[in-house]
């Protein structure tokens, strides 16, 4: 049975389990659980990190651990009982954890590496606090190490900074916010800017010596030397190193490592240096020869220096190999450094070129106990310290020292009877009292243990020697008296005895009769001759002899005379010890009564160092005089004391403030000393007004603390000895001293008065003695005395005067002072604090100072439970509130308001003082109770100033909100300020309600309110989504989701607003839009329903809610771009307000607008998440055509259009995509005009005239375009501008524009075109997104892109799709999957130009064009059998499934890709498959042999492997096949219906024959010597092929068919002749449409087509699949003519995808063929421009064509009739609309301009091409009835074309209408069924026509090329352009518009009452404007 967990509540998983078990909860190891129930060895519970999830899991899994449980029962929480910093540790290293690892995916290899470290140090350092086994201390450096590396890793992983107090984080509910804040910067400072120490350390380890002559050991001296004051500032380090240059002993680091310590800040610089003296122990010459003498000197070696400047950049302990240099002259070793700092190059030299001292130098910074933790290692490995020569900057009390230190200076010596000067040598001893030699007391420097004796170093040959040598004497206090130091002087011999003569010695003694020590300075000392024998271990021989020639007697000239002399300098640093007589003189006063008065005068000349050493003697000195003799040294004593108090001040000795308070506390026993020094600091108070000076007074009343303490703790002496006698007297005395301050503090002064100086002394100092008037007084009596001080201040004070700024000084001391911390002062203190506060604030006047006081003040006002504080506490409140509040968030207000000054340090003050007021301002609101709520409420009696309160306190809370209000790793600061405002928003929105709401209302304040709870909600502080799972459990814990709360409460007040929401319709749509998209499922299902009540609201009002609809539409985008909003967000939207507007009047309006808006959110976030993606690809550019359109068609937002517009072109651009890149800059083209309108600045682009940016754009196409390769589209862009530089007479641009253009007809002819793949994609399944799902589409290729390399690439784009294996069209089981299958196979392009590609000489370069562009179908044939099959021969029943899919536009277009739109199915006969093959092999091989024929093939082998193969397989039975098939009986018989075209495959063979007949003459022509066997055996195997086709003789038809070209000019060919086939469809209207319009207007596409190209390369290599490859159908090879590689039908061989071909794994020899490049004629399209194709009973032979065939229109008819405008939607989708036609043929013969002459067409001439094709005139090339040949696109315009033709003229000049204008149809063509175009009706052109009529008959008979001069009307024109980019066509065929450049001014300025086309009868027809122009300046 499960019985609930009592104790054992909270545990650790020590291992992993499963959790397999029924009911089983896996664990992992490390986690936590929380335990609910036991039962037999299990326990049920949850893990912290996922506690919805409860099951049950082994006892034996768990380690329990202690626990304390807060809210005992269902929701109870439980916290471990374990150090707080060890919790932290551990949820601290968990968030890390997860982090750790992503840091590794993310490759940051550098931070995952220092992480890993630092958390393998946490974890130790947690180990050794939970052992429990360390020190306090120990403990303490712990938890300080492990809260650094939390803080480091926090910081580096940009997690929150945590605020800490004592290691342990802090509850912010447990503090006051002013706390929380101190805390919270305290750490962020820390964090930020590192205090610079003041102390500095050099650490130096001394390596080793190289040098190339060493043989001797050395000793080295280290010292710091001030290069500036010519002295050392440090005693020295010694070193000894071996004959090797090594330390000799290595294993003591102490011996070879120093520490220089003490180094102050101000010897950090340039001319400091490291000074390194090198000595060596050996003979006196360095080079001299081994002797027999056993003697060694010190010599001189070398020097070396560095500056410690070098080392500041150093950041670690660097090595340095420091340069050795020697004296040139002995004699100036003394100097050498100097020299060598100075650079007197003269005077050293280096000592050997390879010699250099390796030593280790680094600077350590902070005090030396600091170093001990940090360095540890150093301490522990052992390193000697070296001292500063004197006190450091800061001398610290219990500092004990006494080092004497002397320093050999120089000597001058007589030689002593010999011829040379002496080699001398000093030893130094120091004897005590006694005349004992003191052991160990001489010391070379540290490093090296004290010795008996010191030698110093021989100079040679030298009477005057110089040494400089310091020595220390480290000698006690205790043997100082008495000592004195001996020298001795010998002469050292270089003779071979090398012994050591004593000639001489010196004495000094260490302190003098009176007790003063040796005084520091140079002594010249007498040098006392003796000989070698001299007897000197009796010193008190010679102790009464003079030791100094200073201290001579007068009449001791003998002495004085002497020439020989010994100098040394003496320097004593001794914290005992004293040189000063005065200092001696006052401490023993009693000795000497009757220099009291001089002595105490003399105090102040005595140094202050001196002073402190003897602190305490000279203060019991003075109270001792002022005991007995007060009357008479009173003052003095007062002025003595206050002079010693006032030296404590200085820096320098502060530290000694404690050891004044020790002795005040423990030592002083002046119990009566409190009457005396009342008295006199009253008389000084007194005497303040009247004085002259007040230097005196003020130094005085700077010492007050001080004095105070010493009253107080006289009177307390005096009370404590007597039982608290004279109390009352004491009481007065005190109240009178304050009367007297109070009175000079009343006084008015000038600013500069010496009295307000003396004041503000008083001031500062005064706080300072509250502590102590405590230890007599009550609280209430000193509150008393303070209140009453400061009450007594002038009121009315200059903001100038320095005293304000000093009483607020003051108050701000008196605030943190202990007195301020009682309640029961506080209430006495308060209003006078306030009172000068609030004068403060309100004049905005040192506002820092006010922060920091109001700080304090809220800092100690806690929410207290006790019953006895509360009252207390709300009193307080209410005081602070009255006074305070409005002033604190005014000051707010202007201080964020205010522009940041410009200093660092000033910025930084500045963004101090507004967190602290924001804090106080937070401190004070969460303080506040209901009862101040109503208080402050109540106060404000008129609505105008509580609106001007509510409006200042919702603009500073939305100021609070800003992100830049605290730094951004301050969450916990975030969240209490959130949750003070949420709290006091709910207080405040009850007076909104009840103040302004009804007749009352006003909206700033409800603007105000709802904006600040919108900015609430959507700040990042509180998007929990975004949280680690713990950071988010604490929060909710501890705050709730406070979103929720808000958007409660916005909701609730909505609700209130009633009739007055109108007035926030639709201002508030995009805030509160903005808040439902946050991710929090309660806050969406409240906001969401206000968006039903505005539409609601808006119905009432205008009866529909567009504003609703615009706003949201605007809104949706841009914040759904910044990553708002998701999938569950759009379904939810959807539903909530679907289900609301259920019972609605207005409900079908209202679904159609959520549709709409839901279909939007689809698209946004498929766009979203396509752009989250790295690369460009197919998904990100389809996904942003989709709403490209949406914007367009559904929404008609044109300025969303245009961005989308310019997204959709820098994807393109990025891809490397330029042709579709300037398709869709296109679309912007077209939305301007060629007018001077002004546009505004948008996007990139400036600000400019319309045509500028018209101008630009199409530069930037022309470039796109040329890039691209699709030259022929460039070309017509640059005709157009071409046309408006002609017509503003800019001939240079025109120049330019002619030249680009010519540039572009090169790059066709001269540059190779890829002709890419087609493929078709098919999207199923519900997985994909929106705008690609359960869709197919066709996409064009990369350059050598195949079905395999495509497949892949899409597989690549959706990694989670599955590729399916056939080509059949799926069921509803796989469009409804919640999968995603791909579905890819390659198709065919059926270019739409056919009569180029048909036109023989065309040059391929030119035709290679048209087979891939501007393609709108597409398709695949599937071969199969139908009925039985036939072995003998297949082809009876080889039938082909042919799936034609039409695109809804053209590729390339837009996009690289476009959706299908209709599929057609149809199933070819076997008669009409043959047709096809062998027309297609006919087309090849005209082809071959016209390249032949005119040169352009380098090589003759494809047109020879093209001929062999159709004969071979001819031969071998290929064409016989077909006879045996369809030339039968049988199949006549059953096939009456097939009679026509059996009739045309017998034509196309015969015609083959033909074909081949000639082509193997061109080929006997061309044909190779080498080739001449296989030629003659094509001859013979073409006679077999004719025999065996019973060919004896070719029909006429054959023999006319037109394979011989004239001339034997292809051009000429391509000019005169006309096809065989013709249609009598002649008369169907084919719309024109611009070519250049977006590409949902046009029909045509690009695509990837089978190309011929690629068809003769197989033919050349003969790798081309046979049918028996591709269809396995042939039983042998010889038995088809279709057997041959070469013969193979196209249509067949590339249809798409069997179940074969469809999968990705096929093998190569089954890939898609591309020998589909030609059709069937009865798939060719004959109509006006890019037909349709015809059927095949619809041909005509070419005498049906005549005059009646060609459509005419009447001049005579009026515009009216012949045109009939429709309106269109501004819309992308006009495939489905009608057309729009703008103006009449007769408007166009009105306004026809002249044209400028240009060269007519030099090629064959019109009246040739008019007798070979007799073929009437047409009006315009939209109503031509013959199948018109494409001209070339340099064909130009006849200059005698209007003038000679005016039936003509309207057509010609009107042209067709620019892009934007295009027309365009729904079908490709459309019959003429109108009256317009009769059949047979209209005049014929007569045969006069001039030979400019000739010229244009030849171009109106022809297709132009697309973007072609005719696609394009002249575009200056001043009409604004229409919105639509495509017009829908109209059941008439359209009249064509002027080209009214002429006109452009004019027409511009003409109103519609005077248009001069009405004038002339054409009435005016509207433009369809659907929608105004809204971004208009765009």
């Amino acid at each position: 049975m499960w019985i609930p967990t009592e104790h054992e509540k909270y545990g650790v998983v020590l291992a992993s389990f499963r959790g397999t078990v029924q009911h089983g909860l896996p664990l992992e190891i490390g986690d936590t659980v929380q335990l609910l129930e036991k039962c037999e060895g299990w326990y049920r519970g949850f893990v912290h990190k996922n506690p919805n999830v409860k099951g049950i899991f082994p006892c034996s899994y768990i380690h329990l651990k202690n626990a304390h449980i807060k809210n005992k029962g269902q929701f109870e929480t439980v916290i471990p009982t374990e150090d707080s910093v060890i919790t932290e540790m551990t949820s601290t290293l968990r968030d890390w954890g997860a982090m750790w690892k992503r840091l590794y995916v993310k490759n940051e290899g550098d931070l995952f590496h220092r992480l890993w470290h630092v958390m393998n140090e946490i974890l130790d350092l947690r180990r050794q606090v939970l052992v429990g086994h360390l020190t306090n201390d120990r403990m303490k450096d712990v938890k300080q190490h492990i809260t650094a590396r939390l803080d480091w890793g926090n910081e580096q992983l940009s997690l929150d900074l945590v605020p800490r107090r004592e290691f342990s984080m802090v509850d912010p509910d447990e503090i006051s916010v002013t706390e929380l804040f101190k805390l919270m910067e305290h750490r962020h400072r820390k964090k930020e800017t590192p205090v610079p120490a003041s102390t500095h350390h050099l650490f130096v380890h001394m390596k080793s010596l190289m040098s190339s002559n060493l043989g001797e050991e050395l000793e080295v001296f280290f010292h710091i030397y001030d290069g500036r004051e010519n002295r050392p500032l440090s005693e020295r380090f010694f070193v000894r190193l071996n004959k090797n240059g090594v330390p000799k002993s290595p294993e003591k680091t102490e011996r070879q490592c120093t520490l220089f310590v003490d180094l102050g800040s101000s010897d950090l610089r340039k001319d400091v240096y490291i000074v390194v003296h090198i000595m060596r122990i050996g003979r006196m010459g360095a080079g001299e020869k081994k002797n027999l003498c056993s003697i060694q000197y010190r010599r001189p070696f070398g020097c070396a220096v560095v500056s410690i400047a070098d080392l500041l950049t150093a950041d670690s302990k660097d090595d340095h190999l420091l340069k050795v240099y020697a004296c040139t002259t002995e004699s100036e070793w003394y100097q050498i450094h100097e020299n060598i700092i100075r650079k007197v190059n003269s005077r050293y030299n280096l000592s050997g070129s390879n010699t250099g001292l390796a030593v280790s130098l680094q600077l350590l910074h902070g005090d030396i106990e600091q170093l001990r933790r940090e360095y540890m290692v150093l301490f522990t490995r052992g390193v000697s310290i070296t001292k500063k020569l004197g006190f450091s900057d800061i001398i610290m009390p219990g500092e004990m020292r006494n080092d004497l230190y002397m320093t050999l200076e120089k000597g001058e010596f007589e030689k002593g009877g010999k011829s040379v000067a002496r080699n001398v040598e000093i030893t130094v001893y120091v004897l005590d009292i006694e005349g004992q030699v003191m052991k160990s007391y001489v010391a070379a420097g540290s490093g090296e243990p004290g010795g008996d004796e010191y030698h110093s170093f021989v100079l040679y040959h030298n009477n005057s020697p110089r040494w400089a040598e310091q020595i220390k004497l480290p000698i006690p206090v205790d043997m100082f008296r008495g000592s004195h130091v001996r020298f001795e002087f010998r002469h050292c011999s270089t003779k071979d005895k090398g012994e050591k003569k004593l000639f001489g010695y010196s004495f000094v003694h260490l302190m003098q009769e009176d007790g003063r020590t040796l005084p520091d300075g140079t002594h010249e000392l007498i040098i006392h001759k003796c000989e070698e024998n001299a007897n000197l271990q009796d010193s008190s021989r010679y102790l009464k002899l003079p030791f100094s020639k200073a201290n001579l007697p007068g009449n001791n000239q003998a002495v004085k005379g002497t020439k020989e002399s010994f100098w040394i300098t003496s320097f004593l640093c001794s914290t005992k010890l004293t040189q000063n007589g005065d200092m001696l003189d006052l401490l023993k006063w009693r000795a000497h009564p009757e220099r009291i008065n001089d002595s105490l005068s003399k105090l102040k000349e005595i140094d202050g160092s001196e002073i402190v050493k003897f602190l305490q003697d000279t203060l019991d000195t003075l109270f001792s005089i002022l005991d007995e003799s007060s009357q008479r040294y009173g003052l003095k004593v007062f002025d003595c004391l206050v002079h010693i108090i006032n030296l404590l001040q200085d820096s320098k000795f502060q530290h000694f403030k404690p050891v004044m308070d020790t002795y005040i506390e423990s030592h002083f026993a002046g119990a009566l000393s409190y009457r005396d020094l009342i008295k006199v600091l009253k008389w000084y108070v007194d005497r303040i007004i009247d004085a002259e000076h007040q230097d005196h007074i003020q130094q005085v009343l700077k010492a007050t603390e001080y004095i105070f303490k010493y009253i107080i703790q006289s009177r307390r002496l005096f009370a404590l000895a007597t039982g608290g006698q004279s109390e009352e007297e004491f009481r007065c005395c005190v109240h009178e001293l304050f009367m007297s301050i109070r009175f000079f503090l009343s006084q008015e002064n000038k600013i500069t008065s010496p009295v307000t100086q003396t004041q503000a002394v008083f001031l500062l100092t005064f706080p300072a003695v509250y502590g102590e008037l405590l230890k007599i007084f009550t609280v209430r009596e000193v509150a008393g005395f303070v209140r009453e001080t400061l009450g007594s201040l002038p009121a009315t004070v200059h903001a100038e005067c320095p005293l304000e700024a000093v009483k607020l000084h003051c108050i701000a001391k008196t605030v943190e002072s202990q007195l301020y911390t009682n309640p029961e002062s506080r209430c006495i203190l308060l209003p006078v604090v306030l009172r000068l506060l609030q004068a403060h604030m309100q004049e905005q006047r040192d506002l820092v100072m006010c922060a920091r006081i109001l700080t304090s003040m809220l800092s100690l006002i806690k929410k207290d439970d006790s019953v006895t504080t509360e009252p207390v506490v709300s009193e307080e409140v209410d005081l602070i509130v009255d006074s305070l509040l409005v002033v604190l968030m005014r000051t707010i207000l202007e201080i964020t308001n205010r522009p940041q000054p410009a200093g660092t340090n000033m910025r930084l003050q500045f963004q101090d003082i507004t967190g602290e007021f924001v804090a106080c301002l937070l401190a004070l609101l969460r303080q506040m109770s209901d009862k101040h709520y109503q208080q402050l409420l109540q106060v404000f009696t008129s609505k105008d100033d509580l609106r001007d309160f509510l409006l200042q306190i919702f603009t500073v809370f939305r100021i609070l909100i800003r992100p830049e209000m605290f730094p951004k790793d301050w969450t916990v600061m975030r969240l209490v300020t959130n949750n003070v405002i949420i709290t006091t928003v709910l207080y405040l929105s009850d007076a909104l309600r009840k103040n302004f709401l009804n007749e009352k209302f006003d909206y700033k304040v409800w603007d105000s309110y709802f904006y600040l709870s919108v900015i609430f909600i959507n700040q990042p502080c509180l998007q929990l989504e975004s949280f680690s799972p713990s950071k988010r459990k604490r929060v909710l814990e501890k705050y709730g989701d406070m979103r929720v709360m808000m958007g409660c409460e916005i909701f609730s007040m909505w609700q209130n607003l009633g009739e007055h929401k109108l007035n926030f319709i639709p201002a508030m749509i995009g805030p509160f839009l903005e808040v439902t998209l946050v991710p929090q499922p309660d806050l969406r299902n409240v906001m969401i329903p206000i968006f039903h009540d505005m539409m609601d609201w808006e119905q009432r009002r205008s009866g529909n809610f567009k504003q609703v609809e615009a706003k949201l539409i605007d809104k949706l985008d841009s914040l759904m771009s910044e990553g708002k909003g998701d999938e569950t967000y759009r379904e939810l939207f959807n539903s909530i307000l679907l289900k609301k507007i259920e019972r609605e009047t207005w409900r079908e309006s209202g679904i159609s607008l959520i549709a709409t808006v839901t279909r939007l959110m689809e698209r946004l976030l498929d766009y979203r998440d396509c752009m989250k993606l790295g690369e460009v690809d197919g998904k990100k550019i389809g996904c942003t055509v989709s709403l490209l359109n949406f914007y367009k068609t559904e929404l008609n937002k044109e300025e969303m259009y245009i961005r989308y517009i310019h997204k959709l072109y820098e994807l393109h651009l990025k891809a490397q995509n330029y042709t579709e890149a300037s398709y869709t800059l296109l679309l912007y083209d077209e939305l301007l005009e060629w007018s001077e309108r002004p546009l505004r600045e948008f996007l990139n682009y400036p600000m400019q005239s319309e045509w500028q940016r018209k101008e630009y754009l199409h530069l930037t196409i022309v470039q796109n375009f040329d890039r691209g390769k699709c030259w022929e589209n460039g070309i017509i862009l640059c005709r157009e501008l071409a046309d408006q530089y002609e017509s503003y007479y800019d001939y240079r641009n025109l120049s330019k524009m002619r030249m680009m253009e010519a540039s572009l007809y090169d790059k066709i002819m001269d540059q190779q075109r890829l002709e890419p793949e087609f493929f078709r994609v098919g999207f199923y399944g519900k997985k994909f997104p929106f705008f690609l799902r359960n869709k197919e589409f066709v996409c064009r290729g990369h350059d050598y892109e195949r079905l395999e390399a495509f497949q892949q690439r899409m597989l690549n784009e959706f990694p989670h799709a599955i590729a399916m294996q056939h080509v059949n069209q799926p069921d509803q089981t796989i469009y409804q999957a919640e999968a995603q299958y791909l579905q890819i196979y390659a198709v065919s392009p059926i270019p739409e130009s056919q009569d180029v590609l048909q036109r023989d000489g065309v040059p391929d370069n030119i035709k290679s064009f048209y087979k891939v562009n501007h393609i709108w179908r597409f398709r695949y044939d599937r071969p199969f059998h139908k009925g039985t099959k036939d072995k003998e021969n297949e082809f009876k029943s080889l039938w082909v499934e042919r799936t034609t899919l039409t695109l809804v536009q053209s590729l390339p277009g837009i996009s690289r890709w476009f959706e299908v739109e209709k599929r057609e199915l149809v199933e070819v006969s076997p008669l009409e498959n043959a047709i096809e093959v062998i027309e297609n092999k006919n087309l090849q091989l005209r082809t071959l042999i016209a390249q032949c024929q005119s040169r352009q093939m380098q090589n003759i082998n494809p047109l020879t492997m093209c001929l062999n193969g159709v004969i071979d397989a001819a031969v071998n039975g290929g064409l016989a096949r077909y006879q045996e098939a369809f030339f039968v009986k049988d199949y006549i018989v059953n096939h009456p219906e097939d009679g026509d075209k059996i009739g045309r495959l017998r034509e196309l063979m015969f015609e083959q024959a033909h074909i081949l007949e000639y082509g193997l003459a061109v080929h006997e022509k061309f044909v190779p010597q080498d080739m001449r066997p296989l030629h003659k055996k094509l001859v013979d195997q073409f006679h077999v092929m004719k025999s065996s086709l019973g060919i004896q003789e070719f029909p006429a038809y054959v023999r006319a068919s037109p394979v011989h070209f004239t001339n034997g000019s292809p051009r000429s060919s391509c000019r005169n002749s006309v096809p065989n086939i013709l249609s009598p469809d002649g008369a169907r209207v084919v719309a024109r449409r611009s070519p250049l319009t977006y590409p949902a207007v046009n029909r045509y596409s690009s695509s990837s087509l089978s190309s011929q190209a690629s068809n003769e390369v197989s033919n050349i290599t003969g790798q081309s699949e046979s049918s028996d490859e591709v269809f396995n159908m042939q039983p042998s090879p010889s038995t088809s003519s279709l057997s041959s590689n070469h013969s193979a039908s196209p249509n067949v061989t590339s249809s798409a995808p069997s179940s074969a071909r469809g999968s990705p794994q096929l093998q190569d020899k089954h890939k898609h063929s591309r020998e589909n490049s030609c059709l069937s004629s009865r798939e060719r399209p004959v109509s006006a421009i890019y037909p349709n194709p015809l059927d095949p009973a619809q041909r005509a032979t070419p005498h049906q064509i005549g005059d009646t065939t060609l459509p005419r229109s009447d001049p005579n008819l009026s515009a009216p009739d012949k045109v009939r405008p429709t309106f269109s939607s501004w819309s992308l989708d006009s495939v489905k609309e009608v057309n729009n036609t703008q103006f009449s043929d007769t408007v166009g013969k009105l306004l026809c301009p002249p044209v400028p002459p240009r060269p007519p067409y030099s090629g064959s001439s019109a009246k040739t091409m008019r007798s070979q094709s007799p073929v009437p005139t047409s009006r315009s090339p939209q109503k031509s009835s013959l199948p018109p040949f494409t001209p070339s696109p340099t064909e130009c315009q006849s200059a005698g074309l209007v003038s000679n033709s005016p039936v003509l003229s309207g057509s010609y000049s009107s042209g067709i209408s620019s892009l934007s204008r295009c027309s365009v149809s729904e079908a490709s063509g459309t019959e003429a069924t109108t009256g317009d175009h009769p059949a047979h009706q209209g005049p014929t052109m007569p045969n006069s026509v001039s030979s400019g009529s000739d010229e244009l008959i030849r171009r109106e008979n022809k297709t132009p090329p697309p973007y072609s001069v005719y696609e394009r009307t002249n575009p200056r024109r001043p009409v604004p352009l229409p919105h639509s980019l495509s017009i829908p066509p109209s059941v008439d065929p359209p009249a064509l518009p002027p080209k009214p450049h002429q006109l452009r001014t004019s027409s511009m300025k003409l109103d519609p009452a005077s248009d001069p086309r009405r004038a002339d009868g054409v009435p005016h027809v509207p433009r369809p404007r659907p929608l105004p122009r809204k971004v208009s300046q765009l």
